[in-house]
């Protein structure tokens, strides 16, 4: 009699433990849903996509010629020629340029990364070169043509004192072997905004 009662005390208890162990096999199916769906949104996010490529013609080794108007719109701009090479790196999710030449009768070199956030929706670029200390940044959009992006960003003036003047950059994909690069001072009235153009002729 005694061992009868201690296997109906060992059923009594299974059974009273078969809820308890369906509802953590059921927790532990959510959690792993929640994780399976957390990591389809991370890669959805993380992976280059149609709009990575649509900067594809800007990569390349290019011959660059910069104009710019340091006295004014108006006035004969000063231009320089120089180098640039521009490459898809992390798995094409950033173009990096690196760009050689002179500014101001002086060597110039500088760096800067392109691509697209797919999160936030937005081409975003950032730059530095040896002529400052500063690191520009910008964000924008492409034309439905997708040949035509712009960015909008803030520039300091050490020369006037200036802080956050509103900039905009707007590149120019003109075929797969010319492309011009714009820097706009919005502060500027219209017509006269342009500061700077960079004419990028693919190198042969």
């Amino acid at each position: 009699m005694r061992f009868q009662r201690i296997l109906g005390g060992a059923a009594l208890l299974g059974a009273s433990l078969l809820p308890l162990t369906a509802a953590t096999s059921q927790t532990e199916k959510d959690q792993q849903a929640m994780k399976d769906e957390m990591m389809k949104k991370w890669m959805e996010v993380s992976t280059p996509g149609d709009n990575h490529q649509k900067l594809d013609d800007l990569v390349g080794t290019w011959e660059t010629t910069v104009s710019m108007w340091p006295e004014g719109p108006g006035k004969p701009p000063q231009v320089t020629k120089g180098v640039a090479e521009m490459k898809w790196i992390l798995g094409g999710r950033f173009i990096q340029e690196e760009m050689k030449g002179e500014m101001m009768g002086m060597p110039y070199n500088g760096l800067g990364l392109m691509g697209y956030d797919n999160f936030n929706k937005k081409y975003t670029f950032v730059w530095v070169d040896n002529s400052s200390t500063q690191m520009s940044t910008s964000e924008g959009t492409v034309d439905p043509t997708a040949k035509v992006l712009t960015y909008y960003g803030k520039m300091d003036e050490p020369m006037t004192g200036e802080h956050g003047k509103t900039v905009k950059y707007v590149t120019h994909i003109l075929s797969k072997d010319k492309n011009t690069f714009e820097i706009h001072d919005l502060s500027m009235p219209e017509p006269n905004t342009k500061m700077m153009e960079i004419v990028y002729t693919r190198k042969k």
